[in-house]
């Protein structure tokens, strides 16, 4: 328990530690952003297929292909159903703020707040990870989220200071942010824990959160600016990276 506890604030500590470098580097160029989270992507899309939906092939027996199917497709469909709630974070972004001009500061709580919604399945995947009782796995999908994590900590910084928010309560509102994800590591490892039957279903549930957010969130925002062929190889590098890692710790 102290070892989920201690990935699930490291988890969450991930976006802080974002947040910092983002205070540091307040006008990131659109380039050295877009190749960063595209390496991220490519972390979670490994993380996701190796460390998630090949695992609940293997615990599923018999109905193993069902029912990674189905939580694939639950996983996608639920965040589909929250991306109609909150704004898609690509759209806001990219989206340019003059320094103080406070009309735009509801525009940048909402992309605030829609990273905090996408962190609770994000923290869900790393909880079910440890739920399943493969540790070096669990490591792998945490890791990914993490390395995920720090260049969304970053992108917080600039719109929200630009919004006229002073820097303590932007460095709080991060926190908030990876706080959610703390919060999903949890719900997810006591959820398994509780009802290991559900743990195939959950695999796979996190997994499809994990696709979902890659496709729908972080490739469309990477190929946003004229960066596309970077982004492309920064993505296969992460892949690459975690696949590596998923050998040596298997």
């Amino acid at each position: 328990m102290e070892m989920v506890l201690l990935t699930a604030l490291g988890v969450g500590g991930a976006t802080v530690i974002g947040a910092l470098i983002g205070f540091i580097f307040k006008k990131m160029s659109h380039e050295f952003s877009d190749i960063i989270l595209s390496f991220a992507a490519g972390v979670m899309l490994a993380a996701a297929v190796l460390g998630l939906i090949m695992p609940s092939l293997e615990y599923g027996g018999k109905l193993g292909l069902v029912t990674t199917v189905a939580g694939i497709f639950a996983g996608a469909v639920c965040l589909n159903l929250i991306d109609k709630l909150v704004p898609h974070l690509h759209k806001l972004v990219g989206t340019d703020i003059e320094p103080h001009n406070n009309k735009n500061l509801s525009k940048v709580l909402l992309f605030v707040m829609a990273i905090a919604i996408h962190n609770l399945p994000e923290g869900i995947a790393a909880g079910v990870g440890f739920g399943s009782g493969d540790v070096s796995r669990a490591f792998i999908i945490a890791g990914g989220i993490a390395l995920q994590n720090i260049p969304e900590g970053m992108v917080i910084i600039a719109p929200m200071l630009a919004a006229g928010v002073t820097p303590r309560k932007t460095f709080v509102c991060a926190m908030i942010t990876g706080l959610v994800e703390v919060v999903g590591t949890l719900i997810g490892y006591f959820a398994v824990s509780v009802a290991s039957a559900i743990l195939p279903f959950a695999l796979s549930f996190a997994g499809g959160t994990m696709l979902y957010v890659v496709s729908d969130e972080m490739i469309p925002e990477t190929h946003a600016h004229g960066n596309e062929n970077g982004a492309t190889y920064a993505l296969l590098v992460g892949f690459v990276v975690m696949l590596i890692c998923d050998v040596l710790l298997g």
